[in-house]
C-alpha cells in the first residue's frame, strides 16, 4: 500500500494549502500553526450542523416576509411563496425557490450526517463517494441564501408607505443563521478522515 502525506510525516496547511514537514508545527510560508487534520472536525461538523437543525425548523414556520398592503398585513412563509408562485404559473421561480431553500438545505443535513458516520466508521462509504458528495456539499450550500436575497430585494425596492411595504419576518433571520451553520458545518468536516478510516482498517486485516 502507498504511503500517505500523514505516514511521510508531510502536512497541508489549512491557510495557504502548502505541503510541509508536521515537525515544523507552524507553516514557513504564512505562519499559522500546522495540524494533520482539521481539529475536533466531527464534534464541530456535528454541533454546528445540529444547531442549524434547530434554525432550520423555524425558518420554514415562520413568516419569511410580512406584506402591507392598504394597511392589511400578510404573513408569507417560504412554502407559502412556493405555492403563491406555483399558483401565478411561475413554476421556474417557485421550482428554484423549494430547491434552494427547502430541499438544499435538508438534503445537506442528511450528507454530513453521513459523512461523519463513515467517518466514525458506523458506515460504510467509498471514500471515492464521499469526496464527491462533500464537494457538492461545500459547493451548493451557500445557493440556499436565495431566498433571503429576493427578500432583501424586495424590501429595498418595495417600500410604498401605506400604499404597499414589505419587511422581513422572523423567518428570515433563522433561516440566515441556518445557512451559515450548515456551511460552517460542511467547513468544519475533514474528508480525509474517511481515507484515514479505510487505510485503518485495510491496515488491521490479517494477512492469509
Amino acid at each position: 500500500m502507498t504511503p500517505s502525506a500523514l505516514e511521510l510525516g508531510l502536512v497541508a496547511c489549512h491557510t495557504c494549502t502548502k505541503v510541509t514537514d508536521i515537525k515544523d508545527h507552524r507553516c514557513p510560508r504564512c505562519g499559522a500553526q500546522l495540524h494533520a487534520r482539521k481539529p475536533e472536525s466531527i464534534a464541530r461538523c456535528l454541533a454546528f450542523g445540529i444547531t442549524g437543525i434547530f434554525a432550520y425548523i423555524p425558518a420554514n414556520i415562520f413568516p419569511i416576509m410580512v406584506v402591507t398592503q392598504l394597511g392589511k398585513e400578510e404573513n408569507s412563509t417560504i412554502l407559502g411563496g412556493v405555492a403563491i408562485f406555483w399558483q401565478m404559473k411561475a413554476y421556474p421561480v417557485a421550482m428554484i425557490i423549494f430547491i434552494a431553500s427547502v430541499m438544499i438545505p435538508g438534503l445537506k443535513f442528511i450528507a454530513l450526517g453521513i459523512l461523519c458516520a463513515a467517518a466514525k466508521g458506523k458506515i460504510n462509504l467509498n471514500p471515492q463517494s464521499a469526496n464527491k458528495i462533500y464537494f457538492l456539499t461545500e459547493l451548493v450550500g451557500r445557493w440556499s441564501m436565495v431566498d433571503v436575497f429576493v427578500v432583501a430585494i424586495l424590501v429595498g425596492l418595495i417600500q410604498m408607505g401605506n400604499l404597499m411595504s414589505i419587511q422581513p419576518g422572523t423567518a428570515a433571520i433563522a433561516f440566515a443563521l441556518m445557512v451559515v451553520l450548515t456551511m460552517l458545518s460542511a467547513h468544519s468536516f475533514d474528508p480525509r478522515l474517511i481515507w484515514d478510516r479505510i487505510r485503518q482498517s485495510k491496515s488491521n486485516i490479517p494477512a492469509s
